[in-house]
């Protein structure tokens, strides 16, 4: 790899898939802007290699008809300082459409990145949802976190954080298509301006072949069932 990314643990529990990584490009989210490049999208899905079902229920009701919040798996799960920090922001408050569908959740998305000016913005939960910033002690280090549940921030500007501490749960609010877990560093806590810092992690398991092996100072390949290395 011809980057030296900063270590830092895994913010969730359970089994999950990069969608996004920096590992399978760079830049991960095709854009620099907002220092997503080398961000990560974390999803649950179905414990297969078979599609990207991240819901309960039928793909052609999904489409068709949509599904709800509640029935997608990865949705409420705790997210968890990956370092010990400082709160720079916490945003809460900006609701979730109730249900999922993807044209219309795809329609959201679109809209909101072709009125997106990041000069003019002075609110941006309508594209990054309810997020925190945390600042890595000793370091010019920042942990960003989007699209959280409403409601489920617990972090609170200035407040000191661990490494573990839940700070958030996975939500669909701002530009999702599915309930995620958007993470990426970057080098300064004003993320309209902010340049994106490579990220790998510490330690955490990979299923391969029906096995789950332990990986250490690794990068997420896209679509590896991941877990935290308890």
């Amino acid at each position: 790899m011809i980057w030296d990314p900063i270590l830092v643990d895994f913010p969730l529990r359970g089994e999950w898939v990069a969608y996004h990584t920096p590992a399978e490009r760079i830049l991960s989210h095709g854009v620099d802007m907002l220092g997503q490049r080398y961000a990560y999208d974390f999803f649950r899905i179905e414990a297969t290699h078979k599609g990207f079902k991240f819901f309960l229920g039928s793909t052609l009701r999904y489409l068709l008809f949509g599904v709800r919040l509640e029935d997608c798996y990865g949705f409420a799960a705790q997210i968890h300082a990956p370092f010990d920090g400082t709160v720079i922001a916490a945003q809460d408050g900006w609701l979730e459409r109730k249900r999922l569908h993807f044209l219309r959740d795809l329609a959201v998305v679109v809209k909101n990145s072709l009125v997106f000016d990041p000069a003019k913005v002075t609110d941006l939960r309508p594209v990054l949802g309810n997020h925190v910033i945390l600042k890595m002690d000793g370091r010019e280090v920042y942990g960003f976190f989007a699209h959280a549940r409403c409601g489920s921030v617990l972090a609170h500007e200035g407040e000191q954080v661990r490494v573990g501490d839940q700070i958030a749960e996975v939500g669909h609010s701002g530009n999702s298509t599915a309930p995620h877990l958007h993470f990426q560093l970057m080098d300064r806590a004003t993320i309209v301006d902010a340049q994106g810092l490579p990220c790998g992690f510490n330690a955490y398991e990979v299923l391969r072949d029906g096995v789950w092996k332990a990986v250490s100072e690794g990068t997420l390949g896209k679509r590896e069932f991941i877990r935290y290395a308890t």
